[in-house]
């Protein structure tokens, strides 16, 4: 059986769009569920971070060798074993029966999620050529993936309410066998005919300082930061990222490219690729916490009460697709950081109010996620389309190690910003003082979400206990909202540099793939 052109991209939008989903809830869902993890397997805070942490770090492990793998022996081809091995490792993510082996199983699940995000990408920018064809393309892609990240926490409860915990992961076991198929039949295979070697060196010295990095900072307070180890630790991440840019540079075919940083349009998109995860999307990993420990809902009213945070992820894209296609690339992706920021700040404003609740943050939710919905499409749009669709695997590549390496560190940042800021407002209302170390474990259980009015006899009565665990906790995130408004602001402004530029200057006409991402300004 003949399946016609357009139907079998049909198929294949599909693939793509499924893998994206099984993605995007592997990130945000979990999160719901770590109070159960730790209470079922008897994990402390630094396990559940690197319950979340394993899954994001093993992804820019993968993401630039993927590129390299995919333009070398097929898009497809990688696509199709990244979808096995990733239904496979969620198989065994259910099965885990301790907190060890779920984050070795959450790092081989991250490892082929990241190798199926980079193949998604490279396939939809490969089959779908034409600017409207391929804005529609990656318009319904990032609204599936937002659905995914968006509905990820509300599914992951509903899930653990009604069957167990071992479901969040038990799920895309099944979703996968269909992907599998979906891409089988729809996908068509590509492939780059200069991409001869795979870049062992790039990739070991990359993912050594990008996990050197988030090991500092998450297992930072327990060594000590300015101790033996920690000082080992970052200088191994010094020396590994100085020996990742030695590599690609006397690399005759490397897998990171620097020459694409020449083109100001990628350059300024990439800034937007970080700036996302520099921001919104490590904070809805603890935004949860926040809704359950300081506003004291359930689950279920924690995962509705998020939804005001990612909804506009999923009705605002097509507006973003909309100012890209009229204003150009310098416009858009600048524009979606500055909002978001405005959302974050918006957030601080409203979390400071004597009475905090949903209604005091949602005006900032709702701006926040309508910023990442202006930036998350143009920008995969804008990288990949800067560059010849021969190179579409490494230039998503690149675009997704952004993603991903900021996602991880930050991800590590802001859990060590909230227990900072938990940690300076118990040193000074505990009367008397307190331990360093119990100090230290009592900010964490904070911010875990484990806390219980139990755990502070220094305070007396069980009133003041529970008002400290609930200040605390606003404090600590209040200084994360603070850093992920002032951040993503910055790297707004430093991608409207970079992008303005190629704008401040009449261009000549733009032709092939550039030309369908960034159209000149109308005069």
């Amino acid at each position: 059986m003949t399946v016609s052109p357009s139907r079998r991209n049909t198929i294949a939008l599909a693939a793509a769009c499924l893998a994206s989903l099984m993605f995007g809830l592997e990130i945000s869902s979990v999160p719901t569920i770590l109070p159960t993890l730790e209470t079922v397997l008897h994990a402390n805070f630094q396990q559940l971070q690197w319950i979340m942490n394993a899954y994001t770090i093993a992804v820019t492990t993968v993401l630039m060798a993927t590129g390299t793998l995919a333009d070398r022996y097929g898009r497809k081809r990688v696509f199709v074993v990244s979808i096995a091995v990733f239904g496979l490792a969620s198989l065994i993510c259910g099965l885990a029966q301790d907190a060890l082996v779920l984050i070795v199983s959450r790092f081989l699940q991250g490892m082929s999620g990241g190798a199926m995000l980079i193949c998604q990408v490279a396939v939809l920018s490969h089959q779908f050529r034409e600017g409207p064809e391929r804005a529609r393309a990656f318009t319904a892609w990032g609204i599936i993936f937002g659905i995914g990240l968006g509905f990820g926490p509300i599914i992951g409860a509903a899930i653990v309410a009604v069957s167990g915990w071992q479901w969040v992961f038990l799920i895309h076991a099944l979703i996968a066998i269909v992907t599998m198929a979906l891409a089988v039949t729809g996908v068509r295979e590509s492939r780059d005919p200069d991409a001869k070697h795979l870049d062992i060196a790039g990739i070991a010295t990359l993912s050594t300082s990008v996990f050197c990095v988030a090991f500092y900072i998450t297992e930072g307070p327990a060594f000590g930061f300015a101790g033996l180890t920690g000082l080992v630790i970052v200088a191994a991440a010094v020396l590994s990222f100085a020996g990742f840019v030695l590599a690609e540079l006397r690399s005759t075919r490397p897998m990171f490219d620097f020459s694409v940083f020449r083109i100001r349009a990628f350059s300024g998109a990439l800034l937007g690729s970080a700036g996302m995860n520099f921001s919104f999307w490590p904070f809805m990993i603890y935004l949860p916490i926040f809704f359950r420990s300081a506003l004291g809902y359930d689950n279920v009213a924690a995962g509705l009460a998020l939804l005001t945070y990612t909804l506009p992820t999923l009705v605002i894209p097509p507006f973003g697709e909309r100012i890209l296609l009229r204003f150009g690339g310098g416009i858009a992706v600048p524009f979606g950081l500055f909002v978001i920021g405005l959302g974050f700040m918006l957030m601080w404003i409203g979390s400071g109010v004597e009475h905090v609740t949903w209604l005091t943050l949602a005006p900032g939710c709702l701006i926040a996620g309508a910023g990442l919905a202006l930036t998350n499409t143009p920008v995969t749009n804008v990288t990949t389309g800067a560059v010849s669709s021969a190179r579409a695997g490494m230039a998503s590549g690149i675009d997704m190690s952004a993603r991903m390496i900021s996602l991880a560190i930050n991800i590590a940042l802001m859990g060590f910003i909230l227990t900072a800021g938990i940690s300076s407002w118990l040193r000074s209302a505990m009367p008397g003082g307190i331990d360093p170390v119990r100090l230290q474990d009592l900010a964490q259980r904070i911010a875990g979400g484990a806390a219980s009015v139990s755990d502070f006899p220094e305070l007396g009565l069980l009133s003041a206990a529970e008002v400290a665990v609930k200040d605390a906790l606003i404090q600590g995130f209040r200084l994360v909202l603070l850093y992920g408004g002032l951040s993503v602001w910055i790297m707004a402004l430093a991608s409207f540099v970079i992008f303005g530029g190629s704008f401040a200057r009449k261009r000549p006409a733009q032709t092939g793939e550039a030309a369908k991402c960034f159209p000149r300004p109308s005069s």
